[in-house]
């Protein structure tokens, strides 16, 4: 890898696999949740090594310490390593009432196949009315 002095905030959040896509990592910055230094950043802000970001995800206040800059994506284990997590216990606690064991396995009756482009929409479409970042609280 190369030794990297600064890397934009919205391609480090997505490299490191904090957010699916690059455009949801721009997405977060722009709405101001993500901050540094409790300030919000843009997602041009270009990030160092060391620096404290404040992430708020899905309802939860996340918050991680930069270890690595990576400027591409990378697998799961890669990125392990390149950030700290230092979220409370309190957040965490929060996190794994809410998620852990409220809802089983996706279900479809035998022979059905998989779901169209269109009942694929129709599901996420669904989940975002209930499972909407602000409106989880």
């Amino acid at each position: 890898m190369i030794d990297l002095q600064k890397v934009r905030i919205d391609k480090w959040l997505w490299s490191v696999r904090l957010f699916k896509s690059r455009s949801m990592a721009t997405d977060a910055c722009k709405s101001g949740k993500v901050k540094i230094k409790e300030n919000n950043v843009k997602p041009s802000y270009l990030v160092t090594s060391g620096e404290q970001i404040e992430l708020k995800k899905n309802g939860f206040n996340l918050t991680f310490r930069v270890l690595q800059l990576l400027d591409k994506r990378v697998s799961a284990t890669l990125a392990a390593p390149c950030f700290e997590d230092l979220t409370t216990l309190e957040e965490m606690n929060k996190y794994k009432e809410w998620f852990v064991g409220k809802s089983g396995a996706e279900f479809r009756l035998r022979g059905e196949g998989r779901p169209t482009k269109k009942e694929r929409r129709e599901i996420d479409d669904f989940k975002e009315m209930y499972f909407d970042d602000e409106e989880v609280l």
